[in-house]
């Protein structure tokens, strides 16, 4: 896996990107993806301790957290990168974006594969988190804040808490299609005020229609 490959990266994603010397020397997410590379290889040949205190340097350093056994393909650009954490058994695809704040985490103390499987080219935003043994197919895109505790399909957009698949875009031609609709608080409140409204002037009607029945009464001695 060639450093070049991830500095490209970071340029072609990176708006903010204005050099080669700047991403190096300031972008923390390519920092610790070397220094990843070398605990993994440290714990691909037993040196698991060692592995550890790499990977724990890398965690002062960048504030990244990436465990040495985690799985890490090509040219992942974790963009900003401040309290990313990649469990154990996590594997990540080729050309896969994150932002801050994202955890491929496990939901409790299983053994085995516990960590999610992140398929090539997607996108995770921040803050979001991907919990278990779950899949992330190719292509797709899960929002900010999301929590992840199912499969995503491949090209499919996941949001919300739990997240929920909401689109799915067509990989020829980029067209998305929606699966489902969010809810709209504001929609939902507005709609909620009319209802009280309607309700209200309906008992105004009917209190002003008993009042001109007993106006119209009382000077025929009615009641």
């Amino acid at each position: 896996m060639s450093l070049t490959d991830d500095i490209r990266a970071i340029r072609e994603r990176d708006p903010a990107a204005r050099s080669t010397l700047e991403v190096v020397l300031t972008y923390p997410g390519l920092h610790a993806l070397a220094l990843h590379r070398v605990a993994h290889v440290l714990q691909r040949h037993g040196r698991s301790l060692l592995a550890r205190v790499v990977s724990h340097l890398g965690r002062q350093l960048t504030g990244i957290e990436i465990h040495p056994a985690a799985v890490i393909g090509r040219r992942l650009f974790i963009d900003h990168g401040m309290g990313v954490v990649i469990g154990e058994t996590a594997v990540v695809g080729d050309d896969v974006t994150m932002y801050q704040g994202v955890t491929l985490g496990g939901t409790g103390k299983e053994r085995g594969k516990r960590h999610p499987t992140i398929g090539d080219g997607v996108t995770i935003g921040v803050g979001a988190k991907v919990l278990g043994a779950v899949t992330v197919g190719t292509g797709a895109k899960i929002g900010g804040g999301a929590v992840v505790l199912r499969d995503v399909p491949p090209f499919t957009t996941a949001v919300g808490v739990p997240a929920r698949n909401v689109a799915v875009i067509d990989p020829e031609s980029g067209l998305a299609r929606r699966l489902e609709t969010l809810p709209d608080p504001d929609r939902e409140t507005l709609a909620a005020l009319l209802r009280r409204v309607e309700q209200l002037e309906r008992q105004i009607r009917e209190l002003e229609a008993e009042r001109v029945l007993e106006v119209a009464r009382e000077p025929l001695g009615i009641g």
